[in-house]
């Protein structure tokens, strides 16, 4: 019985990432910018500690890792660029806001699919999305003292990093 419980409650916090993901959409939908990007930190928590629990009770698993990158996805891909879009983004000119959102969503994308394909064990090639996810929320709860151009600039920014080559250190 506590086999099945601590198999179950990974997977059941990674859920939960992406109940908090999912609420920052429904949040963005109503312009509730920072109670969304609020959400898209919660998420954050929850997604550090799935890992922790599966590490903790040696229960990682291919079904987690898939459900994990699907669930991160959603929180720390689509969450913060479709909030960004619909704070900042939507102003430019010739679609620009729509390309960085959507871009930054197929990089994240991209990334993740990365991560599972290559399982490298001691470092992340490219910034984790997570942390990308992270730094969208951050500039969201900002915006207000950020110039907007600032603003495309860094979703652009961090949607190369996280298909960039370079090594981070897994902590």
């Amino acid at each position: 019985m506590l086999d099945f419980i601590s198999k179950s409650s990974a997977n059941t916090i990674t859920l939960v990432n992406i109940v908090f993901g999912s609420l920052s959409l429904v949040s963005t939908l109503h312009a509730n910018y920072k109670i969304a990007a609020l959400f898209i930190l919660i998420a954050v928590v929850m997604d550090g500690m799935d890992g922790k629990i599966a590490r903790k009770f040696g229960i990682m698993s291919e079904m987690g890792k898939e459900l994990d990158s699907l669930c991160d996805l959603v929180s720390f891909g689509v969450a913060p660029a479709l909030l960004l879009y619909s704070q900042v983004l939507y102003i430019f000119p010739y679609l620009l806001g729509l390309i960085a959102a959507v871009l930054y969503i197929m990089c994240g994308a991209f990334r993740l699919a990365r991560f599972n394909v290559l399982n490298i064990k001691e470092y992340f090639v490219g910034i984790p999305i997570t942390l990308a996810g992270t730094a969208l929320a951050i500039v969201s709860l900002l915006a207000s003292f950020i110039p907007d151009y600032l603003t495309l600039i860094t979703v652009i920014f961090l949607a190369f990093m996280m298909i960039s080559n370079i090594k981070v250190r897994k902590y």
